[in-house]
């Protein structure tokens, strides 16, 4: 496949850059100055330069509190700029898969949320992803798979992973939430799901296909569930942390988080043929690539 995907330097890009190279296909990563997504004119004019067979929606905006004070820049970004990828790709005719996140949801279920659950974002984050669901099923809902993924972390970029690790190295003790449940989700794993879904769309036009889908890690964590497992898969050569759980409301942010971000994949799974890997499986082979000497 000839692969558009949006976006130069965040973790689900480099990530899809990576394997999807890795699986003999041509990777084209579009962004700023040539494709801004709020600038919708240059967005069609990048694509359409690129001709792509598939187009992969992965930039956004995802600074969660910040986009508390720069709501305006959030939606232009995560709705209207998703909404001129899907308008992109409806005129070249080719497939679309979206990224977008749990922050869609307020996250009060006592179960892993499912595809028909209704929305309810708390933050303007998670509402500005929200419309850039709408805005792509709207404009390309034919053809397209949004791909709600969670938690999101790789050797690539700023992450959770990269913090612990960073903060162990001058501190004996990091305090973490314990209270908000998720699935941690390699953007490798998630560059894989999102190369099998794109094969799925070019090859067949069934309609069951397309729609929204959830696609995590199986296993849950809390936050310092993940931690812990950080410095445990760490403690091969690289610095590490005792971890204090503390609670929500121990760490106020300006933008609320859900408490609960798990996603249930069994629909991806069915329709799809994505299942990916434990959480715990891939944390170690991200632990390994950021602490080659210690494995």
């Amino acid at each position: 496949m000839r692969i558009a995907a949006t976006g130069k330097t965040g973790q689900v890009v480099t990530s899809l850059i990576e394997r999807g190279a890795a699986a003999g296909h041509e990777m084209i990563a579009l962004g700023r100055p040539e494709l801004d997504l709020v600038d919708p004119a240059s967005v069609a004019r990048a694509l359409e330069a690129a001709a792509p067979d598939v187009i992969v929606s992965a930039a956004a905006y995802t600074a969660v509190d910040k986009a508390e004070s720069e709501s305006d820049l959030a939606y232009a970004v995560n709705g209207a700029g998703a909404g001129a990828v899907a308008q992109a790709a409806r005129a070249l005719g080719v497939p679309l898969v979206h990224v977008s996140t749990d922050y869609v949801f307020d996250g009060t279920l006592d179960r892993p949320y499912v595809e028909s659950d209704p929305t309810g974002p708390t933050g303007i984050y998670g509402a500005s992803k929200l419309a850039g669901e709408q805005a792509v099923l709207a404009a390309h809902g034919d053809n397209s798979a949004v791909l709600r993924v969670a938690w999101v972390y790789s050797p690539f970029g700023a992450n959770f992973v990269k913090t612990m690790l960073r903060l162990a190295i001058d501190r004996d003790e990091v305090s973490v939430v314990a209270d908000q449940l998720g699935n941690p989700t390699s953007a490798l794993e998630i560059a894989d799901g999102i190369l099998l879904v794109a094969t799925n769309l070019l090859a067949d036009s069934n309609p069951g296909l397309r729609g929204v889908f959830h696609m995590t890690a199986s296993g849950e964590a809390s936050w310092a569930d993940f931690a812990e497992a950080i410095f445990a898969s760490a403690e091969k050569g690289g610095a590490t942390a005792q971890v204090k759980r503390i609670t929500t409301a121990d760490y106020p942010t300006p933008a609320t988080r859900p408490a609960n971000s798990r996603l249930d994949c069994g629909l991806i799974a069915k329709v799809h043929g994505v299942a990916l890997p434990d959480w715990r499986q891939s944390l170690d082979s991200v632990i390994a690539r950021l602490q080659p000497t210690a494995n």
